[in-house]
């Protein structure tokens, strides 16, 4: 069985960094009147031709003893000296001291509530200070465990529950608990304008075709993945709407992109919908525009223990922004 960790297109497990290494290589007379980059690329094939043209360009190849660029011709008898430095990437699994608000922990599994502004996992623009990091920090021996135990994500700026495995044993377990949908996760939202009612959004969501950073509703023939929402009105405001967001699945984004489109973007998200301000009064409009993020709170996880099987549910409290915003949305 295949298992796809939610949210997720990279590799499910942690990758080791590069070694610091320092090579000298005699160009020979089948390397003569190649480009140096097509010459390194022969030579060392494990490499990326990406990377090699970085190192060239950050004079970590050296050519007789002189720097050189990428595409000057070699004449097959240089010596070169090639410094493989660590990718930043590479060097971003690493333990870093990051408080982590812990709810529960035993031999199996970590229930963490993740504050607003942490990134989950490693990644271009957040190699480091990573939720990923942190728990390497706690647990040294979650290095052995593919990406620290991580099994879904909350965007950078939700905040929340989320559950981490300590073992790869229960890592794959509240992984296929995850695929059977049988983890429930609820979560607070306070979108923009009046929802009518309850209902469930079931459209597929994938990458943006044109903006490459958003994710929207896509055809599964086009590349997009089941997904569903459930949505509940717990209360109507003046200009906004508390609901309550029940997930059968985890795809990236999949509460905003689909409370964007029904017409009630979340109050916040300025990704997926602008901030209507001129119905506001001045005190809500300065409240709204003083929120750096979108109003959502994941406030509720259960799921079956994966070693004891017994059901457990956790429940988080709402973070004082969120509270701030939803008390001066009740103002109007």
């Amino acid at each position: 069985m295949d298992l796809e960790f939610e949210d997720e297109d990279y590799s499910p497990s942690t990758p080791s960094a590069s070694p610091d290494e320092l090579l000298t290589i005699t160009l020979g007379p089948a390397h003569s009147g190649l480009r140096l980059d097509q010459a390194l690329a022969a030579l060392l094939p494990d490499t990326s031709r990406s990377r090699l043209a970085v190192l060239i360009k950050e004079g970590a190849v050296q050519v007789d003893g002189r720097s050189a660029a990428p595409k000057d011709k070699v004449r097959g008898s240089e010596i070169l000296t090639v410094h493989l430095k660590p990718r930043v990437e590479d060097q971003a699994f690493q333990p870093e001291p990051i408080a982590l608000a812990i709810l529960h922990e035993d031999a199996a599994v970590l229930v963490i509530d993740k504050p607003p502004g942490l990134v989950v996992h490693p990644a271009a623009g957040n190699w480091t200070g990573t939720l990923l990091n942190g728990l390497l920090y706690h647990d040294a021996k979650l290095a052995q465990v593919p990406r620290a135990g991580i099994v879904h994500r909350l965007d950078k700026d939700t905040s929340g529950l989320m559950v981490v495995a300590k073992t790869e044993a229960a890592q794959l377990d509240l992984v296929r608990q995850l695929q059977a949908r049988s983890v429930k996760r609820e979560y607070l939202a306070l979108a923009q304008g009046l929802v009518t009612g309850d209902g469930t959004v079931d459209a597929p969501i994938g990458r943006h075709p044109r903006v490459r950073t958003r994710m929207a509703i896509v055809p599964e023939e086009k590349g997009g993945k089941a997904a569903a929402t459930h949505y509940h009105v717990l209360e109507r405001m003046p200009h906004h709407t508390l609901v309550e967001c029940r997930l059968e699945t985890g795809r990236t984004h999949q509460i905003r992109v689909h409370m964007q489109s029904l017409g009630f973007p979340l109050e916040g998200d300025t990704t997926y919908g602008a901030r209507n301000l001129a119905a506001l009064s001045a005190g809500l409009r300065d409240t709204v525009q003083g929120f750096s993020r979108q109003a959502l709170h994941a406030r509720r996880l259960a799921f079956s223990h994966p070693v004891t099987r017994k059901p457990v549910a956790f429940e988080s409290v709402l973070p004082p922004d969120i509270e701030g915003l939803i008390a001066a949305a009740r103002k109007g």
